[in-house]
C-alpha cells in the first residue's frame, strides 16, 4: 500500500514569513500603522510558520525546522511587543528592542551559513535578511535613517522568499523555477 503524499511544509513556512516580513516594511516605510503587522505576526508569520517548522521536523529537515519555528517565534513575540506597547502593559525601550533585534542578528548570521548549502535563492534570502537586521540595529542605535533602509532590503528579502516558496510549489506541479546551486558544496 503505498504511503498518502504530503505537502511541503516549507511553502507555507516561507510564505508566512515573505508575507509578515513585507507588510512590517510598510509600516516601517511609514505607509501603513501596527494593526496588520500585528495580526499577521500572530497567525500566518507566527503561528503558522510555527506550524510548518513543526512539520519540517517531522520530514527530518532540521534547516527547515530550525528556520520556521524561529522566526515563527519571532513574529509571535514581535506581535506581543506591539500589543505590549499598544497597551501600556510594558513600554520596551529602545535598548530592549536594540537587544531584541540584536540577538536576532546573531541567529540570522547562523542561519544565513547554513542557507548556503542549500540554494543561492536561499542564501540571497537570509543575506538579505541578516542586512535587515543590522540596518535596524543600526537604525536603533541611534541612526534612524537605517530604519528606511532595512525597510526596503528587507522588501527584496520578502521577494526572495516568495520566490523560493512559489519554487516549492511549482515544483510539485512539474514546474522547475530556478534557485541556483549553492554557495557550499
Amino acid at each position: 500500500m503505498a504511503e498518502a503524499k504530503l505537502g511541503n511544509p516549507a511553502a507555507v513556512g516561507l510564505g508566512g514569513f515573505a508575507l509578515t516580513t513585507f507588510i512590517l516594511q510598510l509600516h516601517n516605510l511609514g505607509w501603513i500603522g501596527v494593526g496588520p503587522i500585528v495580526a499577521c505576526g500572530l497567525i500566518y508569520g507566527g503561528l503558522a510558520q510555527l506550524i510548518a517548522g513543526l512539520q519540517e521536523q517531522k520530514t527530518g529537515n532540521n534547516f527547515g525546522y530550525c528556520a520556521f519555528t524561529s522566526y515563527g517565534a519571532f513574529w509571535i513575540a514581535l506581535g506581543v511587543i506591539f500589543l505590549l506597547n499598544h497597551f501600556n502593559i510594558y513600554k520596551s525601550s529602545n535598548n530592549e528592542l536594540l537587544a531584541f533585534l540584536f540577538v536576532w542578528t546573531i541567529y540570522t548570521a547562523i542561519m544565513w551559513i547554513g542557507s548556503m548549502k542549500v540554494s543561492n535563492a536561499l542564501a540571497w534570502t537570509f543575506l538579505t535578511l541578516l542586512l535587515g537586521f543590522i540596518f535596524l540595529d543600526l537604525a536603533h542605535m541611534g541612526m534612524p535613517a537605517f530604519t528606511k533602509i532595512a525597510a526596503w532590503d528587507l522588501i527584496i528579502c520578502a521577494c526572495l522568499a516568495w520566490y523560493v516558496m512559489a519554487h516549492v510549489i511549482f515544483a510539485d506541479l512539474g514546474i522547475n523555477l530556478p534557485v541556483g546551486k549553492p554557495w557550499i558544496k
